[in-house]
């Protein structure tokens, strides 16, 4: 991940006789996004037929004055619906409630999701809950043929663990939210921002595909997610909200998304921690037409499977694309594995190593670490490592050759100005072999980013 800046000052500023610490790799206390950081913003996009959206400020946190904090999204029509939520034991208020939904509804005839940020009603007792059911109720009453006792709404939170929502102002502000509807590529954009917390960009995807029994039906794809620390599976401090105009049963939704987010956004790490809150929803109201997906081994299914995970690998990247603190996106990918299990194992151990992601950060060809984190791996099957058939490589994202560290279990000898010059790069990839001679079924990817020092700073003083 490229910084703000290029230079890494830890310096305090004395100003009007307080001292404030300057950071270099966090977002802009104005919300401005980042120069090194436009690249990933979209300036135009593809968004599916049938959903509106809607980002406003509240002022959910009292230091926001004017960021958008309040998100609405809404199908014209009723969608089938599937999340897949954090494995945390103290499960946000949010969780519980959306859920809930899920179940009694069995995914289908959802609605809306609305999400605030600033406070993750998390950790909030009964309250808690009862604020996340009347911002589901506030939603409900704007569509007029809801009369269902059930919820149609989803609701998410993000922000700060262990706060009450100011509900009252959530609740009045959601009229106005659905007053500014639209499904223009600027409101999409704004409620990609509205979730953010501690993100330095909105983070926002769209895409085209068609489906084998439909292939003159152009579908679309959008989705976008939050997050920048106290990253792991299962899951993360992350939200991810996807939306398509394709016709895909209830039924089939959950097995399709469950497939795409263990190969993603439960592939992600920053930090190695889970958090309250996560979750990836998925809402597809066959706003397009053409034939239902009736089940995700049918033709369609397979292929919008494929769809459907590439999509949401590349949105979850844009995660450890913002790490806080990050100076670097690192791709781990294990080959030749006896398993995806054990392959997914080892790079999710070299992904949360704080040894490892030290060295990526001061750009130290110390692969020992690396080893290490292979060989402490748990859970592993029954000699999936063999020193003697292991070997590890930095490959470079210019298409240049491999540097070679270590090769059937025998060091290399390493080129160090060639790997300093590797490991200078925004983009790299820690290649490990197992030398099993495993299929692509038995390969695993993980992606992570450096530890540097401003991670301290921005985690130091996160509430204040």
């Amino acid at each position: 991940m490229a910084a703000c800046r290029k230079t890494v000052s830890m310096a305090w500023r004395n100003t009007s006789s307080t001292f404030q610490q300057v950071r270099n790799y966090s977002a802009p206390v104005d919300g401005s996004i980042p120069g090194a950081k436009q690249k990933y913003i979209p300036k135009s996009g593809s968004y599916p037929k049938g959903f509106l959206v809607s980002g406003i400020h509240v002022g959910v946190k009292p230091s926001n004055k004017t960021l958008p904090d309040l998100t609405i999204i809404s199908s014209e029509v009723p969608a089938s619906a599937a999340a897949v939520f954090t494995k945390n034991k103290f499960q946000a208020a949010p969780v519980t409630v959306s859920r809930e939904t899920l179940q009694k509804r069995s995914g289908k005839g959802i609605r809306a999701i609305i999400i605030n940020s600033g406070c993750a009603n998390a950790v909030t007792g009964k309250g808690g809950l009862e604020d996340a059911n009347s911002m589901a109720a506030a939603v409900d009453k704007q569509y007029s043929e809801n009369t269902d006792q059930v919820s149609s709404t989803l609701v998410m939170s993000t922000g700060v663990i262990g706060q009450r929502l100011p509900i009252q102002k959530i609740i009045s502000a959601v009229p106005k939210a659905f007053e500014n509807l639209d499904n223009t590529h600027q409101s999409w954009l704004t409620i990609a921002r509205a979730i953010c917390t501690t993100d330095t960009f909105p983070k926002l995807l769209s895409t085209t595909f068609t489906l084998p029994s439909s292939p003159g039906t152009t579908y679309s794809l959008a989705g976008i997610t939050k997050g920048a620390g106290m990253i792991h599976p299962n899951m993360a401090t992350l939200l991810g909200i996807l939306c398509t105009d394709a016709p895909i049963h209830a039924s089939t939704l959950q097995p399709l998304l469950t497939h795409a987010v263990d190969r993603s956004f439960n592939a992600i790490s920053i930090d190695g921690d889970t958090s309250t809150n996560d979750t990836v929803a998925l809402l597809a109201n066959g706003a397009a037409g053409g034939q239902p997906i009736e089940s995700p081994k049918s033709e369609d299914g397979i292929a919008m499977q494929e769809i459907l995970t590439s999509f949401t690998q590349q949105l979850s990247q844009l995660v450890v694309r913002d790490g806080e603190g990050a100076t670097k996106f690192v791709q781990i990918r294990v080959i030749n594995s006896p398993s995806f299990a054990d392959a997914r194992l080892i790079a999710s151990t070299i992904a949360r190593s704080p040894l490892v992601k030290c060295a990526l950060y001061g750009k130290d060809a110390n692969w020992g670490r690396i080893l290490c984190a292979i060989g402490y791996t748990q859970g592993l099957s029954q000699d999936a490592v063999i020193p003697e058939q292991t070997s590890v490589s930095f490959v470079p994202t210019d298409g240049t050759e491999p540097l070679k560290l270590l090769f059937d279990g025998e060091p290399e000898s390493v080129d160090e100005i060639r790997a300093s010059q590797i490991l200078a790069e925004e983009d790299l990839e820690i290649l490990v072999d197992l030398g099993k001679g495993g299929g692509r079924e038995h390969e695993a990817s993980y992606w992570t980013c450096d530890f540097s020092h401003e991670y301290v700073t921005i985690n130091g003083d996160y509430r204040t």
